[in-house]
């Protein structure tokens, strides 16, 4: 795997406590208003990606699709993730202004905030 600086960005995120992964804990994050970045596996279904999609637009949170679900889990430490919320929001915007910077596996579908 090549060096990756948004995945070693999460891996930072995650030793630190800033991050949380697993459907129902991204949810949570998102309603309480504590996600300040939302980034879905590319290979997701699109089922998740509508549900994170509509939410995160509802609730005015950057949101992202990028990396797969095994390259998201082994960033953080952990087996795949499809789905992760980065809680802290000078991290979050640190991590949104590299993915903007990105071309490639990146589709931005809500810039709010």
């Amino acid at each position: 795997m090549k060096n990756d600086p948004v995945l070693a960005m999460l891996g930072l995120c995650a030793a630190g406590r800033n991050l949380v992964s697993g459907e129902f804990s991204v949810e949570k994050a998102i309603k309480d208003r504590k996600a300040t970045l939302v980034i879905i596996a590319t290979d997701a279904s699109d089922n998740t990606r509508k549900s994170y999609s509509d939410s995160c637009a509802y609730h005015k949170i950057p949101f992202f699709i990028y990396g797969t679900k095994d390259e998201l889990g082994h960033a953080l430490g952990k087996e795949q993730r499809a789905a992760l919320a980065v809680t802290d929001p000078g991290l979050g915007k640190n991590i949104i202004a590299k993915l903007k910077g990105r071309t490639e596996q990146t589709e931005v579908v809500d810039e709010s905030k």
